[in-house]
């Protein structure tokens, strides 16, 4: 071992090699060094784990750091197929946008355009603009405004409402939001002091009524839509709450979460507060993702009466947290789909997958098990099973949506070493393991990407 660690060439004597200068005069000396350094030490770790028995000639080392060199220019995110059946699949990215949200991307992207500029007047105008109208027609809300995330849609509307002040929240409505993120440390950076109310499963209105003191700002409720909690619990309604805050002269701000802006009838779940009933419940701030439910890119949206979108709109943190013209691009794009809900249940593929019927996602499993079929071997062993899925993005916890899952087998292949070498194809495939077999839920597959999983399946097995 130590004879062949004495064989490895030094970082200098590499570099010296005519194909590394020549890459170093186009990308720089510090990335090829960089290289060459990961190169050999790499080499080395494979000789202390006695993986080589000799070691590889200077011009073979050359091809292997020009070889790692082009590997890391290649781009990282990159897109995968999604055959888990989570709709909204945050290690995924969410929700995929509909393709005139594509259009409007690469329509804005691709030059200039009015983004801070009134055409009509000729003169300055605010990117909150183009927005603003659409959700308050599609919601029923005096005033809007769009962050970019929902996280910094409540931090805006704390900081804004009640810093330096009092928020009265549940106990129980104190949530992590996904990647450590908690509403206490959210709140915590608005300024404001958080006060929790009731108990862990149980809050009632009189808890909140009883802890109004002169320092308080808000009255907030969040959404728990990473859980649920059952048996021996309550909590309050919005509706009772802003009666309550209405008596007190204080706002309510409610956050849902995942942002279901269609009616509840057209969502094959139950419990999930819809936007337009929260405003008619009267919360005077309503916020939500718009990269959940609704479908669209990663956004905050907030929504409610115009003084307190008002303040937002002018707190210092609105332009910290505002959103790019790409996002809102895609963002008007996707709301102008939902100005009729028909049209947006066809057209965005977060709810085409959610609200699927039964027999549409059985179908969808026949034509892509026909594909498969053709392009493996009659010893891969290939059925169509009943399946249910989670919604995911912390969206309706707890309930099931009914749909078909393509499972396969290999004499030759353990459900693991496929599940692998989908996920290192060219277009990586997403999918999941049960009962030693390798699972494809048809539910979040596009029709389009039939062809391509086939062929990428048929490979594996």
């Amino acid at each position: 071992m130590q004879q062949l660690l004495r064989q490895i060439p030094q970082v200098d004597e590499l570099l010296r090699m005519p194909a590394l200068m020549q890459a170093a005069r186009r990308q720089g000396h510090t990335p090829i060094v960089n290289a060459v350094r990961a190169e050999l030490e790499a080499l080395r770790e494979a000789i202390r784990h006695g993986e080589l028995e000799q070691v590889p000639s200077s011009a073979q080392l050359c091809q292997e750091v020009l070889a790692r060199l082009e590997c890391e220019r290649g781009y990282h995110l990159q897109k995968v197929i999604n055959a888990s059946g989570i709709a909204l699949y945050t290690n995924l990215g969410r929700a995929p946008l509909a393709k005139e949200a594509l259009q409007a991307i690469q329509q804005v992207a691709g030059g200039y355009s009015n983004l801070e500029y009134q055409l009509t007047e000729g003169a300055r105008g605010s990117r909150n603009g183009f927005v603003e109208p659409l959700l308050c027609r599609l919601c029923g809300c005096e005033a809007a405004l769009a962050v970019n995330n929902n996280a910094a849609a409540l931090l805006l509307a704390l900081a804004a409402l009640a810093s330096g002040r009092e928020t009265l929240i549940s106990r129980g409505e104190l949530v992590e939001i996904g990647d450590h993120f908690r509403v206490p440390d959210i709140a915590a950076q608005s300024g404001t002091r958080l006060i929790e109310v009731g108990s862990t499963n149980k809050t009632h209105l009189r808890d909140y009524a009883q802890a109004i003191g002169e320092q308080t700002g808000v009255l907030l409720k969040v959404h728990t839509s990473n859980f649920r909690m059952i048996g021996f619990t309550e909590s309050v309604p919005v509706a009772q709450l802003v009666r309550l805050g209405q008596e007190q002269r204080l706002p309510v701000v409610a956050d849902l979460g995942s942002g279901a802006l269609l009616e509840a009838e057209y969502y094959p779940f139950e419990e999930e507060p819809t936007v337009p009933q929260t405003l008619r419940d009267g919360a005077d701030v309503v916020c939500f993702s718009a990269d959940k439910l609704l479908g669209g890119p990663q956004a905050g949206i907030l929504l409610g009466k115009r003084a307190l979108i008002e303040q937002m709109r002018r707190h210092p943190l609105a332009r910290a947290l505002r959103l790019d013209k790409l996002s809102l691009a895609a963002l008007e794009a996707t709301l102008q789909l939902y100005l009729d809900s028909e049209h947006a249940l066809k057209s965005v593929p977060v709810l085409q997958s959610i609200c699927a019927k039964k027999e549409a996602l059985e179908q969808k499993a026949q034509q892509l098990a026909s594909l498969i079929r053709e392009r493996t071997p009659q010893q891969v062993q290939l059925e169509i099973l009943p399946a249910c899925r989670p919604v995911g993005g912390g969206a309706a916890p707890g309930q099931w949506l009914e749909g078909y899952t393509i499972a396969l087998s290999s004499p030759s292949r353990t459900a693991a070493q496929m599940e692998a070498a989908l996920r290192a194809a060219p277009v990586p495939v997403i999918a999941y393991i049960r009962e030693e077999r390798l699972l494809l839920d048809v539910a979040t597959i596009a029709q389009e990407e039939f062809l391509l999983l086939a062929q990428e399946v048929a490979q594996v097995v």
